[in-house]
């Protein structure tokens, strides 16, 4: 199989302690043989996993395509499973399936990614009735994953100890979903979904009980507060005593992880603070690549 036909969907979902409702999600991928899934991340504080799946893409994608069927049985069994009203973890998030988006691997195109993105948001917006909003390369002004979080209210936690928890209370009249009902049923929530070019995840343990003094660190790494311009940060709540720094790392190829972690360390020393190792939470674009091509071959 040649390496420019293939396309990759990270998929974001709130559960990670619901092993039932994980493995149901997880048979409604193997359906679909040829859609694989190379990484599972699962974040027991967070309340959340994150899954990449990887399958071959025609020059101009349907619904019929592998990655896109899989990707909405996927999305269909963890609505089935799974009750935001019942859900809290550290990790913010906006419905059931939090977040979807789809890269182009190898040497594929940023429009076939795309397509599969409103492909797959038309489908789970009328098929399955949650509304979905489109960003990056799937949205035609390019609307940023950022902004659509912000203004749905994101980045604000709702319960005590820093969680997020319940279901999602939000008003769409001043933002219309791309696809699917102009209501939200609390207990899914709504499913924001893009395309873009690679992006790392990267997360840096901060030993604090002070969630200003990460929060500032976080800000100031970030291309928000002056930091690195291709550099998303936030601050989280992960364990007893302890912080992360969970970064997306929008040009890793540029400014890595490397660069993030000694920033996060110089800043963090200058409060006094202990910086652990930072940890990726999926493997590089040619490890999955290589990982796929393996799979399908056995």
């Amino acid at each position: 199989m040649p390496r420019s036909s293939l396309a990759c969907c990270k998929l974001y979902i709130s559960e990670s302690r619901n092993l039932l409702a994980l493995e149901s999600i997880e048979q409604a991928a193997r359906l679909y043989p040829e859609a694989i899934i190379i990484n599972k991340f699962m974040d027991e504080a967070y309340n959340r996993v994150g899954y990449t799946l990887v399958s071959s893409i025609s020059k101009k994608p349907s619904l019929n395509s592998a990655l896109a069927k899989a990707a909405v049985s996927m999305v269909e069994a963890a609505l089935k499973s799974i009750d935001l009203g019942s859900h809290s973890g550290t990790h913010p998030r906006l419905g059931v399936v939090d977040h979807i988006c789809f890269h182009p691997l190898a040497e594929s195109t940023l429009d076939q990614s795309a397509s599969l993105a409103k492909i797959v948001a038309e489908a789970i917006g009328h098929r399955l009735q949650v509304p979905t909003f489109l960003y990056g390369a799937a949205h035609e002004e390019g609307r940023s994953l950022d902004s659509i979080r912000r203004d749905l209210g994101y980045f604000k936690p709702n319960s005590a100890g820093h969680q997020w928890a319940s279901g999602l209370s939000v008003d769409l009249s001043f933002l219309k979903p791309d696809n699917g009902p102009s209501q939200v049923d609390p207990d899914r929530g709504v499913v924001v979904i893009g395309a873009t070019r690679w992006v790392s995840n990267y997360n840096v343990p901060v030993r604090s009980t002070d969630i200003n003094a990460v929060r500032q660190i976080a800000k100031r790494v970030s291309g928000r507060g002056g930091g690195f311009e291709s550099v998303q940060a936030l601050a989280l709540a992960h364990g007893e005593d302890c912080f992360e720094v969970a970064c997306n790392l929008l040009e890793p190829d540029r400014v890595g992880a490397d660069r993030v972690q000694l920033e996060v360390q110089r800043l963090a020393a200058e409060e006094g603070l202990v910086v652990e190792q930072g940890y990726y939470t999926d493997f590089s674009q040619d490890i999955i690549v290589d990982s796929y091509l393996g799979k399908m071959v056995d």
